[in-house]
C-alpha cells in the first residue's frame, strides 16, 4: 500500500489491519510508518512490513517494485494510493514539480501495476485499487496536472479491468471528492474555507466504500451518493460547456 503514512493511505491500512490482514507499507516518512506499523501490529496481531520509498525516484521506485515481483511472499492486494497536486496557473508553476507530479501519480502507479500484476496472474487472483478523483472527470483549470493525471488513472484502470476479465484479477479505480486529509495544505489550495461543510468526505468513508467496491469486483467507485449524483448527473454535459463551467468556477480541488 503506498502513501500509507497519513490520509486516504493511513485509513486503508488501519481498516484492512483491523480485518486482520498483514500489510506492507509504502511512503517516503519512514518515522511515521514505523509508528502506524508498531500500532496495527499491537493492536491486532498482523505483521506489518515497511518501506519507506520516494516513489517519484526511479532509484527508490525499484526497490517497491522487487516486493512487488516476489512470488516467494505475494502480495493479494496492491493499493496505489500515493500522489500530490499541485494549484495555480500551469503556466507559472515550476515545470520540475509538475514533472515529479507525474512521476509519482502516473509512472510510478503503472510500474507498480506492472509489478504486481505477474505474481497475480501466475496465482489467478488478485486485486488492484488505483486512487483517482472524480477531478479525472472533469478539466480543472488552476490543477490541470493532476487533473490530467486522475484522468490517466481512471482510464488505464478501465482498459485493465477488461484485459484481466476471466483471469481472477481485477483492477479497480476509487474516484473520491473532497476528503479530509493533508493534500490541500501540500497542493498549497486555500479554497477549502468556500466549500459547505457537506461537500467534505472523511479518509475512513472513502477507505471503507473503495475497499467494499473491491471486495464486490467493481470498475470503479465513486463514494458517497451525493458524488455519485453530481457525476451522472454532469456525464451528459458536451466537453465544450463542461470546460466553459469549470473555467469559470472557483478552481475547486478534489
Amino acid at each position: 500500500m503506498t502513501g500509507a503514512s497519513s490520509g486516504i493511505g493511513e485509513s486503508f491500512a488501519r481498516r484492512l489491519a483491523a480485518e486482520g490482514t498483514d500489510l506492507v507499507i509504502v511512503a517516503r516518512r519512514a518515522e511515521q510508518l514505523e509508528r502506524l506499523a508498531a500500532e496495527l501490529g499491537d493492536a491486532h496481531g498482523v505483521t506489518v512490513e515497511v518501506l519507506a520509498a520516494d516513489l517519484g525516484a526511479p532509484v527508490s521506485r525499484r526497490e517497491v517494485e522487487r516486493r512487488l515481483a516476489d512470488s516467494s511472499a505475494p502480495i493479494d492486494l496492491l493499493v496505489n494510493n500515493a500522489g500530490f497536486g499541485t494549484h495555480g496557473n500551469f503556466s507559472e508553476l515550476p515545470a520540475d514539480r509538475e514533472d515529479q507530479e507525474v512521476q509519482v501519480n502516473v509512472v510510478a502507479l503503472q510500474r507498480l501495476t506492472s509489478a504486481a500484476l505477474g505474481p497475480m496472474l501466475a496465482r489467478g487472483r488478485g486485486h488492484v485499487l488505483n486512487v483517482s478523483s472524480i477531478a479525472a472527470l472533469y478539466p480543472v483549470p488552476g490543477s490541470a496536472t493532476y487533473a490530467a493525471t486522475k484522468a490517466f488513472i481512471c482510464s488505464f484502470s478501465d482498459a485493465l479491468h477488461e484485459e484481466l476479465r476471466g483471469t481472477g484479477v481485477v483492477v479497480t479505480s476509487a474516484l473520491p471528492g473532497f476528503t479530509r486529509t493533508e493534500f490541500q495544505e501540500r497542493s498549497d489550495w486555500t479554497g477549502q474555507d468556500r466549500l459547505p461543510a457537506g461537500a467534505w468526505l472523511s479518509a475512513d468513508r472513502v477507505a471503507a466504500e473503495s475497499l467494499d467496491g473491491v471486495w464486490a469486483g467493481r470498475a470503479r467507485v465513486v463514494s458517497d451518493r451525493r458524488y455519485r449524483l453530481i457525476t451522472s448527473i454532469t456525464a451528459p454535459i458536451p466537453p465544450g460547456m463542461k470546460r466553459w463551467l469549470m473555467g469559470r468556477s472557483s478552481g475547486l480541488t478534489w
